[in-house]
């Protein structure tokens, strides 16, 4: 019997907090946040936002958030929402870290043979059999075209890669990294298809993780 809502959300802390993997990642986390505060105006001040990429980005859309104009109430209401989201951000990768890091949740058999190594049909397979992670390659899917377009048919590509970097954040930064040298030494079109190449790997990883998380989240604890 599929598991309520009610408890797939009591599950998400579990999760979070199950396996050397996640714990980890929230005291990296942990650490970020306390950078963040002792020194704001340094770089590794961004690293939480990092830390919980790509859900973290999603409040850049909205006109409210950190450094929003007004009263005193407002602007530490807009700070508090956007440290409130942060964390949310966080308790759920961390929960998709548990996910890939823990066991299946069923009772084991007597006798367990040795696993045979999976094939990479089998490894993608999260990534695209639940809808949240399908929802997500969609989004993934729709930046990149957006990139694709202005980069090879548009007059004025503008930031349109900002796009495709957010959607597939963190491991999209390390594509970026790989198509600064490309960019200077290679056509465009080439380092744009590199571009391309990283964001739809990192989209993947990403799309894994989270339709893990979901599986997860399904799942029925043993003896139930």
């Amino acid at each position: 019997m599929p598991t309520s809502s009610r408890s797939r959300l009591r599950r998400l802390p579990v999760l979070a907090t199950d396996g050397w993997l996640a714990r980890g990642y929230l005291t990296v986390f942990a650490f970020g946040v306390l950078v963040m505060f002792l020194f704001p105006e340094s770089p590794y001040a961004m690293g939480p936002m990092l830390l919980t990429a790509p859900l973290s980005f999603l409040p850049v859309l909205l006109p409210f958030g950190p450094g929003t104009g007004g009263s005193p109430p407002v602007e530490v209401l807009a700070t508090g929402l956007w440290f409130a989201w942060t964390l949310l951000c966080a308790l759920v990768n961390a929960a998709a870290l548990g996910a890939l890091a823990r066991k299946s949740d069923r009772a084991p058999s007597v006798r367990p043979r040795p696993r045979a190594p999976r094939a990479p049909r089998a490894l993608l397979a999260p990534a695209v059999d639940n809808w949240l992670a399908r929802g997500y390659l969609a989004v993934v899917a729709a930046a990149l075209g957006t990139f694709l377009y202005a980069v090879f048919v548009s007059s004025d590509p503008g930031f349109a890669g900002i796009w495709p970097i957010m959607a597939a954040a963190p491991l999209s930064f390390l594509a970026l990294l790989v198509t600064a040298p490309v960019e200077y030494s290679s056509p465009t079109w080439l380092s744009s298809l590199v571009f391309s190449a990283g964001v739809v790997l990192s989209g993947l990883v990403n799309a894994v993780l989270i339709g893990l998380l979901a599986h997860r989240l399904r799942a029925r604890p043993a003896g139930r």
